[in-house]
């Protein structure tokens, strides 16, 4: 699969990462999408020996979408000054296969990761002895169309926690992404993968102080994600 450069300046690229792919190296040794951005860069740029590349963020391996990377030791300590002071904005989009009620509003709440299994739990409270280290989730949602039993939704995350629109989704909306399993879908996509994207990322570019807006393509080979064209501009 060829690799689709979103945007790409002196400090910064960013990618359509496909669903399935690791954003960076874990413990299974699979290709991660940092690599193929490295190799990207290397051989445009004829780089000789190791090329620099800093990690920004991270998508869950199951989503798609926008996925941006530090070309530049600047623009990596800059960018992570930006999502850390929650200067970036994000949308997602995830199709789910129960409306939610009502069609739009906000989710606030207190995540605890099971680094263990792999999995993220709401909880009533920021901590309990139990659950050690919960932080406080929000984001805000609205319906885009729906099409027979599927419902697209337009999230925007106002923090960055692990999971945090799957469980949030799922736990609090009673609605989880169309093939998250882990949370609950009743549904399962042939590849594994959720219908969750990384749709936009906007922000002040940290070195040049333009705005910057980038806008991934949803994935084309999914017929789910197919159902949708009609209503909202790809």
């Amino acid at each position: 699969m060829q690799l689709q450069v979103l945007h790409e300046d002196n400090h910064l690229i960013a990618v359509n990462k496909p669903a399935g792919i690791l954003s960076q190296s874990d413990k299974t040794g699979d290709t991660t999408i940092m690599t193929w951005v490295k190799n990207y860069i290397k051989h445009r740029y004829d780089k000789p020996g190791d090329v620099f590349l800093g990690v920004i963020h991270r998508l869950d391996r199951p989503v798609s979408g926008v996925i941006i990377f530090a070309r530049t030791s600047k623009g990596l300590t800059r960018m992570n000054e930006l999502f850390r002071d929650r200067k970036v904005q994000k949308t997602y989009w995830a199709i789910v296969n129960d409306q939610p009620d009502p069609i739009e509003g906000s989710l606030t709440g207190f995540i605890f990761k099971d680094t263990e299994k792999n999995r993220s739990k709401m909880l009533p409270k920021a901590e309990s002895n139990r659950y050690k280290g919960a932080k406080e989730a929000n984001l805000d949602y609205r319906l885009l169309g729906r099409v027979g039993a599927n419902t697209l939704l337009e999230v925007k995350p106002e923090t960055g926690r692990p999971h945090q629109i799957r469980v949030q989704l799922a736990t609090q909306l009673n609605a989880p992404i169309h093939g998250d399993l882990k949370y609950g879908s009743r549904f399962r996509n042939e590849d594994g993968n959720i219908n969750l994207h990384s749709r936009v990322l906007e922000f002040i570019h940290p070195v040049t102080k333009k705005p910057v807006k980038i806008t991934a393509p949803v994935p084309e080979i999914d017929q789910l994600w197919g159902l949708f064209s009609e209503m909202t501009e790809w």
